[in-house]
């Protein structure tokens, strides 16, 4: 009997262990592809920080994220300068390609801007080639700017944050609305308070800014970490599959 007994508790544990490698989570990346305030920085610009930076750290060891994001991009010089064919040359089945331009495609002063209409098909373009790699495009509306008029926040990517939002509705994909969540993240804050999300910096309080700083586009250590926190939570809100990569999920 004890023999037997010993017998069917291998069993059961080969049984556990087969199981465990069936459901063993498969290992992808996470391509982010936008431009200067999701990108990683250079440590002479150090403490300005893309949001890019802190998403790294909500996910498990299946997921690595490679931010591929560069500053002054937009949706066209970002294709233009191959960027996103290394991306396309490297991708794989279930990977994901977050994308978030709009900072230099909506300003028509910029070499990089595009029209409405270019804007528009480039994100279809960015969505329809990564589907055809069999991996899964996530769109991004571009993430808000420090403006206040009277103590309200201002929407500095009225137009621009409603093509992506066409453009997801049009081919279903999922949307994070960045740039909403972001707005209500500035107005909750503040005018003078959310000065501490931005790069904002006294005469010599850091080495790497002597003269001082005052950038309302681009974010502190402390901003990035509240936006890669918003996108987290917005990949919750949406059910993507890839909150079950997140940590502690």
């Amino acid at each position: 009997m004890k023999r037997i007994s010993a017998n069917r508790s291998v069993l059961l544990l080969l049984a556990l262990v087969l199981m465990s490698f069936n459901t063993a989570q498969k290992k992808i990346k996470i391509y982010l592809v936008g431009d200067s305030t999701m990108a990683q920085k250079a440590k002479n610009k150090y403490p300005e920080t893309g949001w890019g930076v802190p998403f790294t750290w909500f996910f498990n060891q299946n997921a690595e994220v490679d931010n591929r994001a560069q500053n002054g991009r937009s949706t066209q010089s970002f294709i233009n300068e191959g960027r996103w064919k290394a991306i396309l040359d490297s991708l794989k089945a279930d990977d994901y390609v977050l994308v978030q331009f709009g900072h230099n495609d909506e300003v028509p002063t910029k070499k990089s801007a595009t029209t409405p209409s270019q804007f528009q098909e480039n994100l279809k373009r960015y969505v329809n080639e990564t589907r055809a790699k069999k991996a899964n495009p996530v769109l991004i509306t571009p993430v808000a700017r420090r403006k206040f008029d009277g103590g309200k926040v201002v929407d500095t990517h009225k137009e621009y944050a409603e093509l992506v939002r066409n453009v997801a509705r049009e081919l279903n994909v999922p949307l994070i609305d960045l740039n909403e969540r972001s707005l209500s993240l500035l107005q909750n804050f503040g005018e003078d308070k959310s000065k501490l999300l931005f790069l904002q910096l006294a005469e010599r309080q850091n080495p790497n800014y002597p003269k001082g700083v005052e950038d309302n586009t681009h974010f502190s250590e402390l901003g990035a970490r509240y936006m890669a926190e918003l996108v987290v939570q917005e990949l919750k809100g949406i059910k993507s599959p890839l909150t079950s990569y997140i940590v502690g999920n």
